[in-house]
């Protein structure tokens, strides 16, 4: 019964983090959301036993990508511009 509060909980995260991405116009802010949702698909992949995705998925996906992320959005504006 906890384990299924659990990943309801965690999928509720994830989802809040993937609207936060699409939502931000700081591109910091969105890249930051896409590393806590890698962080939390982590998490849920732990529960699930499989800690070695897990910990690919850690230092793979919230780690290096966030990081490739902020050094590739220190080349451009931070804000998104308004098209319209």
């Amino acid at each position: 019964m906890i384990e299924m509060i659990l990943h309801t909980i965690l999928l509720l995260g994830m989802i809040g983090a993937a609207i936060l991405v699409f939502t931000f116009k700081d591109l910091v802010s969105a890249a930051i959301a896409f590393g806590a949702f890698s962080f939390i698909l982590a998490l849920e992949f732990y529960l699930l036993q499989a800690p070695d995705v897990a910990i690919a998925e850690a230092a793979i996906g919230a780690g290096l990508s966030t990081a490739a992320f902020m050094i590739a959005i220190r080349g451009t504006s931070r804000k998104e511009r308004d098209e319209a």
